[in-house]
């Protein structure tokens, strides 16, 4: 049963009262985003705890390993430098990465993640009704996502990936072009351009960054999420699941204050940089499953539910940039 104001008549402010209530929530927990490390803190304190004893060691014999933030890490990384991105984009290729055949359905974190990334496209960008450009469609489900609030458009290399945007977006236009072709779309023209998981495979990624830059207009949002290779966990992980530096595409691996200076070097605002929180489940072979659903599946699925950013750089596994053309440019 609702809990109404007092002196309210239930039958006229009952749903204005919770609705109130959820947006005080909500907004408590925005204010939260970019002081939530102490949270974290913890969980990895819990996780040090369990590392040694998984190892047969008492934990109490060794002290926690200090927690670091790598947001302002100014290393980066080529992964392979030689490797040969086009050769690997095939049907197998997008087959291999398409997770719709887990047999998860909606408890699917990948299903929760295009959700999430269309939630940030509509906080973020401009709610105009304009044109939005996907750098690399993969499968088209984000553009079938945003296809009511946007003119959309995708780009991909392949064609079976531009036939099954068409299948799943069928609003969208889509293309099969590379990414460094885009200078022929109208400057000025697009309100959103968003990569996921496309940066790290281009061999000049801070051009495209400059195409970008040139596609939006004033206000416009160039969000784009790729792989933090200094990401805390990492230490953690079962190296044989660990899947950065092992797809050999990945060409182009940096920390966040590489891509954070290539955009604000290109004329944007960064907005906000944060971790994209969006952690499988069970994650890591050192603590017990049911524990990693607390540690990991409800703080994701909060993230997600709440639209909110509050993942620390230094914990994702992924990083999500928000990037803003400014104003007056």
């Amino acid at each position: 049963m609702p809990v109404f104001a007092e002196g309210s008549r239930p039958s006229a402010c009952g749903f204005k009262v919770r609705k109130s209530t959820l947006n005080v929530l909500l907004s408590k927990i925005r204010a939260y985003e970019t002081h939530s490390t102490i949270g974290f803190v913890l969980m990895m304190k819990i996780i040090d705890v369990f590392r040694p004893m998984k190892a047969g060691i008492s934990p109490l014999s060794l002290g926690f390993e200090p927690f670091t933030r790598l947001d302002n890490h100014n290393e980066s990384r080529l992964m392979d430098e030689n490797a040969n991105p086009r050769a690997h984009y095939t049907r197998e290729y997008f087959e291999k990465w398409n997770y719709s055949d887990r047999g998860l359905g909606r408890f699917s974190m990948y299903w929760f993640a295009r959700r999430y990334y269309a939630s940030l496209v509509r906080r973020f960008a401009p709610r105009d009704g304009g044109k939005l450009l996907e750098l690399g469609c993969g499968l088209g489900h984000l553009l079938g996502l945003l296809q009511d609030d946007y003119a959309c458009i995708g780009i991909d290399l392949i064609d079976y990936s531009i036939e099954q945007t068409k299948i799943n977006a069928p609003k969208a236009e889509a293309y099969q072009m590379d990414v460094s072709d885009i200078g022929q779309f109208e400057a000025g023209s697009f309100s959103a351009v968003v990569a996921l998981h496309l940066v790290e495979h281009l061999p000049n990624p801070q051009a495209t960054i400059g195409d970008v830059y040139r596609l939006l207009k004033p206000n416009g949002l160039f969000l784009f999420a790729t792989p933090h290779p200094e990401y805390s966990f990492r230490r953690y992980k079962d190296r044989d699941n660990d899947a950065i530096g092992k797809d050999k595409t990945h060409i182009n691996c940096h920390v966040p204050s590489v891509w954070k200076a290539w955009c604000e070097e290109a004329g944007f605002i960064v907005k906000r940089q944060f971790g994209d929180g969006l952690w499988d489940v069970p994650y890591l072979p050192i603590i017990p499953k049911a524990m990693q659903f607390a540690l990991f599946g409800l703080p994701a699925f909060a993230q997600v539910v709440t639209r909110t950013t509050w993942t620390p750089l230094s914990l994702g596994v992924n990083q999500i940039n928000i990037a803003i053309k400014p104003n007056s440019a």
